[in-house]
């Protein structure tokens, strides 16, 4: 039982600051985010996690694969 409080708990200080981040958006009127701003958001994390875990390999063989499939 204490295990479900914990995680209600954790989820409702999520919930506070995702609305905190969601005040920041500088006037934007909907929820979304332009593709390239959610690119150079997680691109970064992205590239330390493979690096650190030792997935560079997979990612650059994985970007070489949608690479040749969109005709590059």
């Amino acid at each position: 039982m204490a295990d479900t409080a914990g995680r209600t708990a954790v989820r409702a200080r999520d919930r506070q600051a995702v609305e905190v981040l969601g005040d920041l958006s500088f006037g934007a009127s909907s929820g979304t985010r332009h593709p390239l701003v959610a690119a150079a958001m997680v691109l970064p994390l992205a590239v330390l996690l493979a690096v650190l875990f030792g997935g560079w390999d997979a990612v650059v063989t994985e970007a070489s694969s949608v690479a040749g499939m969109l005709g590059h």
